[in-house]
């Protein structure tokens, strides 16, 4: 009884963190401007299967799509498994489903094949990582924490799926000796084609024996709520925010930049002839709104859940034509930027109940030599898997340091320039742009 209220306790306790850590995550990506993104659902739906569900872009690459495929499939498939773990921490039963005979067998099998297969995935993946050193893992922005969050993320994975091998080997055991209620009367209940290799790894001893897979029990249990609740400081946060960024992910035609409503508005009314440009604003007028973006919250909230959605493959910067010239600029670092910042301005609100301004904004993060490094050909949102758009948030910020700071490059100011007086980027006068036509 004792530990099925302990395990109650932590169930609760672990559910209920992570609860309220998605609630601040959703808190945060709604401090963005409002977004319409709830057009053409069936295409919207279809995105969302074929990109969230299906892993479409992730298979550009083979190899690797095939291995992130089959822990994707693991962690999915296997906590199935937590279903019967929780009912029987709870009521203190044991392998609650194993009267489904057969089926039960058969998933428990599956099971154990498909932890295996993740322990290899995730080997490759490590190897990957910190042995082979590929160009894409190893930028600026992936060294501290960013490279130790990833590898923390690989550990984890191959001690949760050992612990449930190990449990499953040492209970496989004990079925075997037929001790205690780990003994069914309609024989072995589940198949162990991995885990049954380490039966003569174990103890014969059965006290031993129980310990090895209570613990087993509880360290699987306990290691799957401590990488839940991981899963909010960590890039993986995808796993939960990869099918919502999908569904709400702009719809071709890719690259097109939108009018800023503002300057629509602006524009409108100098081409109104009957309105007073001298007028003033209305006592009741809201406050104009900010050109582009300075901050989190000038930016629409889609590109904040981009942020958190972001996995951090580095598949944008691999195919950035500016990155792989040697400029500054790394689409990637851009999405890890945004969701720094927006996780500053989110524990800001936790302590004051409110935004204080701080003094800070996305230019703090972001230097104006990324910015204008982008030439907006858009291969980093054509890669990205789970449809991120780095594009649209360099433009929204670039607008705002020209229309707002008037700090734009000076080969830009020029073309301005040139613009307002010639009517053309090239500095000739209107009555000279024909000249070329009475040459001989």
């Amino acid at each position: 009884m004792i530990a099925q209220i302990l395990f109650t306790i932590i169930l609760i306790a672990g559910a209920g963190y992570f609860v309220s850590n998605i609630r601040k995550a959703i808190r945060n990506i709604k401090l963005g401007k409002p977004a319409q993104r709830n057009d053409h659902k069936d295409i919207r739906r279809k995105n969302m299967i074929l990109k969230a569900f299906g892993q479409q872009k992730m298979f550009k690459r083979l190899v690797p799509a095939l291995l992130h495929l089959v822990v994707y499939l693991g962690f999915i498939i296997i906590n199935i498994e937590m279903l019967e773990i929780v009912i029987d921490g709870i009521f203190g039963t044991h392998r609650v489903f194993a009267p489904f005979g057969a089926f039960y067998n058969f998933l428990i099998g599956s099971f154990e094949i498909l932890a295996f297969l993740v322990i290899f995935a995730v080997v490759v993946f490590w190897i990957r990582r910190n042995v082979l050193k590929l160009l894409r893992f190893n930028q600026p922005e992936m060294k501290g924490w960013p490279k130790n969050d990833a590898n923390l993320i690989l550990y984890f994975e191959m001690v949760l799926m050992s612990a449930f091998l190990i449990m499953n080997g040492a209970d496989y055991k004990l079925q075997m000796l037929k001790h205690g209620h780990y003994h069914f009367e309609n024989g072995i209940a589940g198949s162990f084609p991995i885990s049954h290799y380490l039966y003569n790894i174990l103890p014969d001893a059965t006290n031993s024996l129980v310990m090895i897979e209570r613990g087993a029990w509880w360290f699987h249990i306990i290691g799957v709520l401590v990488f839940l609740n991981y899963l909010y400081f960590s890039k993986h946060l995808h796993i939960l925010f990869a099918f919502h960024n999908t569904y709400f992910a702009k719809l071709p035609p890719y690259g097109k930049i939108e009018n800023l409503e503002s300057v629509k508005n602006e524009v409108a009314l100098m081409m109104d002839p009957n309105a007073d440009p001298y007028a003033a604003p209305a006592d009741d007028a809201p406050e104009p709104e900010r050109f582009g973006a300075k901050d989190v919250f000038d930016l629409e909230w889609v590109y904040l859940l981009n942020a958190y959605t972001c996995t951090e493959c580095g598949r944008c910067t691999d195919v950035c034509p500016a990155n792989q010239t040697g400029k500054k600029l790394s689409p990637r670092k851009i999405m890890m930027d945004v969701r720094d910042r927006l996780e500053e301005v989110g524990k800001n609100i936790d302590k004051n109940g409110e935004f204080v301004d701080d003094g800070k904004s996305l230019l703090d993060y972001i230097s104006k030599e990324e910015l204008w490094a982008c030439t907006t050909c858009n291969a980093c949102v054509e890669e990205c898997p789970v449809e991120n758009d780095p594009m649209d948030v360099i433009v929204s910020v670039r607008q705002y340091l020209v229309m707002e700071e008037s700090a734009a490059p000076s080969e830009l100011n020029m073309m301005f320039t040139n613009i307002e007086n010639n009517a053309a980027p090239w500095q000739y006068s209107q009555m000279d742009r024909l000249n070329w036509a009475d040459e001989d």
